[in-house]
């Protein structure tokens, strides 16, 4: 096999380089920054939610947190692996492959939130760039208020 440096993408790869291709393959898909510090506000909240769990378990896909007992599923996107409409910047290199891809993710994210929704569950959707306080705010109000009223505690 030849060196990186003179390694060229097949007809059709995805990558235009072996050093984009290890670039784009470092790039996590859970446990990202925004997620970490979310999900650490909603448990201190003193909410306890699944990681990265399918919300159904014949769909395969996951939501970043899962609240069963009162199906709530949250998703933080990226904004460019989602397509944000605010930070989204489509690439100049393998431009087509990339905005097809993410294309596929947005249409994804849409097929699965009708599915969750016609199972009966909320989904709560998130930016990557969005307060992550807020955010926390958000999702802690939403499963308090699916819970209903707390019992009252007798003396």
């Amino acid at each position: 096999m030849s060196s990186e440096a003179e390694w060229e993408a097949p007809e059709g790869s995805w990558a235009s380089s072996a050093a984009r291709r290890r670039n784009m393959q470092a790039i996590r898909s859970r446990d990202t920054k925004p997620e970490i510090l979310i999900r650490r506000l909603v448990h201190a909240a003193g909410l306890r939610y699944r990681v990265a769990a399918r919300p159904l378990p014949d769909l395969r896909r996951t939501a970043d947190l899962v609240f069963r007992p009162v199906r709530v599923a949250v998703f933080i996107d990226g904004c460019y692996w989602h397509g944000c409409p605010e930070h989204y910047v489509p690439p100049k290199t393998n431009s087509g492959y990339w905005s097809e891809k993410v294309l596929r993710n947005v249409t994804r994210d849409r097929d699965t939130d009708k599915r969750l929704r016609e199972a009966g569950w909320l989904v709560l959707r998130f930016w990557e760039h969005q307060p992550s306080d807020t955010c926390a705010d958000v999702i802690a109000a939403a499963v308090l208020a699916r819970r209903g009223p707390e019992p009252a505690r007798g003396d």
